[in-house]
């Protein structure tokens, strides 16, 4: 192990913390970031490890499991960080006219803010440096145990001087590391590696505290999430392994979490173990101004909501949290080129259209060019009162005069006549929907009965939850890219009025399901049936 190749663990673990941090705050505090919202009521959905007492009473789990592969090369330890946070349960006081007493209120009313009781969650880490010869047989077990206790911070206001105080309560929390490696047959020189983290806390609830979550939360490890280093050497990618690997990788066990290779291409010597099912070198968008911890809303929508909260709410907000107070901020100073690119993306366009993925402040490549909206520096040619512009560096944008005619069909665009890249009042060809496909010899379309075997390789966990499914095909599609997808409803969904009267359908690709036969019709009673 060198000193170069401990660097680039090190500057991995910094790039994976990006991606993690999203995981680990992920649900910490949700729009509209105030205490008192019912979307915060119930909260710490990701990760939790809960005390041992807990574990049969509230259904959740007090470990997680992680096994991977990894080839050591010239490697000769294993760097973990276990990451996660601690509860730190807040109370306000108020401080009594005489300054004598303190008395717990409900909140404690400030100019700039609206200070109430929160769970908060402090950030813990702890980090090991193990020998790989140390890992083989019974391998390396490391015991944590963070202490309890009491904090006061006074709270001022102006001129006032102390007002109150908030008041946190942290309770005791010992966990443990364990690691373990086995060798895989073959001549590879591959190992498994096994690591399982564990809440071993004491704690056990009173009986007044059984069936109480909130009582367990503050002596549980939540959304615990390990980083993996191996300088030298490199891990095996658990989705997509080497051929030889396959049969290993598809006995690894892994529980309450999922591990992926955390780093660009060609950067495979840090894995990133998650409680959130994730792709291999996962990475936060370039879009994203800063984290809003709400991935259940869509960023655009969520960053002009909070803007449009009333100042009594954002003073709310800012006394719940520190991090609600940032993104309050956040939202508040958001320029408008920034809420701009929050509008979407298409990345597989940026290598024609040369846009920079770390998304430029000025005018982007690519920019879609509507009547009466040139881009900078383009003009209309006199003689047909249009021209191509190539200033963008790798695509022709032509800028249309209006015209003075109306369109003789169609959607009229808020920018002026004219009609959008696609039409559906324009569009000569048939209703989509209404095509078949030929499966196993089997011609499928609408009403066919089909047995879903979702692909593993290019199937999301919510498609392969559905593997042996019995489903009806809706509809035979085809993209503008010429592939096949069907769109089928599964058999025993309750929502499948709604999702056909939405055409909210499920799809597969044809390879992807298995004709069944089709159910046999009762033969007609007299006077019915043919002519």
């Amino acid at each position: 192990m060198t000193g170069d190749t401990v660097e680039r663990v090190t500057a991995g673990f910094t790039e994976a913390r990006r991606v993690a941090d999203a995981l680990l705050f992920e649900g910490y505090v949700l729009y509209p970031y105030r205490a008192s919202a019912r979307k915060n009521q119930l909260r710490w959905q990701f990760g939790v490890l809960v005390p041992p007492a807990w574990q049969d009473a509230g259904g959740e789990h007090t470990w997680q499991r992680t096994e991977c592969l990894l080839e050591p090369r010239r490697a000769d330890r294993l760097l973990v960080e276990l990451r996660f946070l601690q509860v730190r349960r807040r109370t306000v006081e108020r401080l009594s006219p005489d300054g004598a007493s303190w008395t717990e209120v409900a909140e404690l009313d400030l100019p700039d803010r609206v200070l109430v009781p929160w769970d908060e969650g402090e950030e813990e880490r702890v980090e090991l440096d193990v020998p790989l010869a140390r890992l083989t047989g019974e391998g390396h077990t490391r015991r944590f145990e963070l202490p309890g206790g009491v904090e006061h911070e006074p709270v001022y206001d102006g001129a006032a001087g102390v007002v109150g105080r908030l008041v946190r309560h942290t309770r005791p929390l010992t966990g443990e590391i364990r690691l373990t490696t086995e060798p895989l047959p073959g001549p590879y020189g591959a190992l498994r590696l096994t690591a399982t983290v564990r809440n071993v806390s004491a704690w056990t609830p009173g009986p007044e505290e059984a069936g109480d979550r909130e009582r367990a939360l503050p002596h549980s490890l939540i959304g615990a999430h390990l980083l993996l280093g191996l300088p030298g050497g490199r891990f095996l990618s658990m989705a997509d392994p080497p051929e030889w690997a396959g049969p290993a990788a598809r006995t690894c066990r892994n529980e309450h979490t999922w591990p992926v290779l955390a780093c660009g291409e060609g950067r495979d010597e840090v894995m990133l173990s998650s409680p959130i099912i994730l792709d291999d070198r996962p990475e936060v968008a370039a879009e994203s101004p800063g984290p809003l911890y709400d991935a259940t809303e869509i960023d655009e929508i969520l960053s002009l909501r909070t803007a449009a909260l009333t100042e009594r709410e954002k003073r709310e907000a800012r006394g719940t949290d520190a991090r609600a107070a940032e993104v309050i901020d956040l939202v508040d100073g958001m320029p408008a080129e920034v809420m701009e690119r929050l509008h979407g993306a298409i990345r597989g366009l940026r290598e024609v259209t040369g846009e920079s993925t770390g998304g430029s402040t000025g005018r982007r490549a690519g920019r879609r060019t509507t009547a009466g909206d040139a881009p900078d520096g383009a003009r209309p040619s006199d003689s047909d009162g249009a021209r191509p512009s190539s200033d963008d560096g790798g695509i022709d944008l032509t800028v249309v005069e209006p015209s003075a005619a109306p369109p003789s069909a169609g959607l009229r665009l808020p920018t002026g006549p004219g009609l959008p890249w696609w039409d559906p009042a324009q569009d000569p060809a048939p209703a989509p929907g209404g095509g078949t496909v030929t499966v196993d010899g089997q011609v499928l379309g609408a009403g066919s009965r089909v047995l879903l075997q979702p692909g593993p390789r290019r199937s999301d966990a919510q498609d392969i939850f559905l593997t042996g499914r019995a489903a009806t095909v809706e509809a035979v599609l085809e993209d503008f890219d010429g592939e096949t997808h069907i769109a089928v409803t599964v058999d025993g969904d309750p929502g499948i009025d709604v999702r056909r009267e939405q055409g909210r359908f499920l799809y597969f690709r044809p390879d992807e399901v298995d004709p069944l036969p089709e159910p046999a019709r009762a033969p007609a009673r007299d006077g019915e049936g043919g002519v």
